[in-house]
C-alpha cells in the first residue's frame, strides 16, 4: 500500500496536471458516482491535498473527491484523454482541455461537500500528519506516551493512522531501525531517549523519503552504493527487505518477521531489548 510520502509525490504530480483549471469532463466507474459528473464538470479544481494515504480533490463550487489508494490503486498523469495500455481498471478520470488525472483500481472514492469533510470516517480520525510542516517532533514523542497509546506495542502503533498519518509498513521498519528499538516494545517500555528518538525518526525518515521519492537510508551511505553499483531496491532502506544481509551498521544478518500479515524488518544487534 502506497504510504503517505508516496500520496503527496501523487497528490503533486495531479495538482501540476489539474489545479487552478477549469475540468472539461469527470467521470466515474461507480454508478452511485456518477450523479456528480455533471457537478463537476466546468468547475476549477482548487487544490489537490494529500491527507495521510488519502487524497482530496477540491472544486471551487464547494464539492471534493475522497479517494483512498488502498493496496493497488494507482494515479497517472496524461495528456488530455491518452488513456495508457494497461489491464487496470479506471476508476476515476478528471480532464481539461491539456491533461488528464486518472486513477486506476483503486474503490475507497467519495464526492462530499466541504462540511461533510471532518465527518468522513476515515478524515476525522486521522492523526498528525507528519508531512505537515506544523507537526513537530515534540508533538509526536507527547503521542508516543499520552495513555491512548503508551501501552500499545510499537509494531501495531506505527501503522495506526489515527496515531500519526502517513507512515506505513515500511516506514515502520525503517523509524524502529533509526531509533534502535525492538520491535516488541511498547512507548511504555521505553526510556526518554528512546522516545525522542523513535519521534525523530517517524518525521525525518517521513520527509526524507518524500523529498527523495522513497529512499530512508542514509543519503551518503545510498550515494555511495549508487555509485557502486547497487540498485535501488538494495540502497533504499536500512532494513526494510534485506532479510539476510547484513546490517548496514553492525553487519548482521536482518531478520524478517510477519505480525499480522505484513512484513516488519529488524537487526537483533542495534535493537536489542
Amino acid at each position: 500500500m502506497p504510504e503517505g510520502p508516496e500520496i503527496q509525490l501523487a497528490a503533486d504530480a495531479v495538482a501540476e496536471a489539474i489545479a487552478g483549471r477549469p475540468t472539461t469532463a469527470v467521470c466515474f466507474a461507480f454508478d452511485q458516482l456518477k450523479k456528480y459528473e455533471e457537478k463537476l464538470t466546468g468547475v476549477t479544481v482548487t487544490a489537490v491535498q494529500a491527507r495521510g494515504k488519502a487524497m482530496l480533490t477540491r472544486f471551487a463550487n464547494g464539492w471534493n473527491i475522497y479517494s483512498h489508494n488502498q493496496l493497488y490503486g494507482k494515479w497517472m498523469v496524461r495528456d488530455a484523454h491518452d488513456f495508457p495500455d494497461t489491464n487496470r481498471q479506471l476508476r476515476l478520470a478528471i480532464h481539461n482541455e491539456e491533461k488528464s488525472a486518472l486513477l486506476y483500481s483503486a474503490s475507497d472514492i467519495a464526492v462530499l461537500r466541504d462540511e461533510e469533510l471532518d465527518s468522513h470516517p476515515f478524515l476525522s480520525k486521522l492523526g498528525p500528519d507528519l508531512l505537515d510542516e506544523s507537526v513537530t517532533v515534540s508533538e509526536v514523542a507527547a503521542r508516543l506516551v499520552a495513555d491512548a497509546f503508551r501501552r500499545r506495542r510499537l509494531t501495531s502503533l506505527l501503522l495506526d493512522q489515527g496515531f500519526l498519518a502517513g507512515l506505513g509498513n515500511y516506514l515502520r521498519s525503517e523509524v524502529l531501525f533509526v531509533a534502535c528499538v525492538h520491535p516488541d516494545l511498547r512507548p511504555m517500555d521505553c526510556a526518554e531517549e528512546q522516545i525522542g528518538a523513535l519521534a525523530e525518526a517517524a518525521v525525518s525518515l517521513t520527509r526524507q523519503s518524500y523529498q527523495t521519492r522513497g529512499i530512508t537510508n542514509d543519503l551518503e551511505l545510498a550515494n555511495r552504493l549508487k555509485e557502486e553499483g547497487q540498485s535501488y531496491r538494495e540502497y533504499r532502506f536500512w532494513v526494510f527487505d534485506r532479510d539476510g544481509r547484513p546490517c548496514y551498521n553492525c553487519g548482521t544478518a536482518i531478520i524478517k518477521d510477519n505480525i499480522g500479515g505484513r512484513r516488519l524488518y529488524y537487526c537483533p544487534t542495534c535493537q536489542s531489548k
